[in-house]
């Protein structure tokens, strides 16, 4: 069983700049896709990043051009880049494998992200 570990969340204004990651257990990593989400206060969780195999990514409209996720298979790691916080980017971010509307593992601890002045 992958177990998912987020991290580098905290405290940014807004337009400042945060990385995220995620470590995953197990020797699979390499071979799954794997997803950023984030669930606001009295929100549905939503991905908001993803990023395939063979790197190709696509984004949530709401972040695209401000957030870039990435992937290091040598480290089981995925990473979020974020960059010109808005308040609204506040979240629990979480990741993990996206399977159509569901997700493959369960689900880590979350990493708490808040843009606040």
């Amino acid at each position: 069983q992958v177990q998912l570990v987020e991290s580098g969340g905290g405290l940014v204004q807004p337009g400042g700049s945060l990385r995220l990651s995620c470590a995953a257990s197990g020797s699979i990593f390499s071979i799954l896709s794997m997803g950023w989400y984030r669930q606001a206060p009295g929100k549905q969780r939503e991905l908001v990043a993803q990023i395939t195999t063979g790197g190709s990514t696509t984004y949530a409209d709401s972040v695209k051009g401000r957030f870039t996720i990435s992937r290091d298979n040598a480290k089981n790691t995925v990473y979020l880049q974020m960059n010109s916080l808005k308040p609204e980017d506040t979240a629990v971010y979480y990741c993990n494998t996206p399977v159509l509307s569901r997700v493959l593992f369960p689900w880590g601890q979350g990493t708490q992200v808040t843009v606040s002045s």
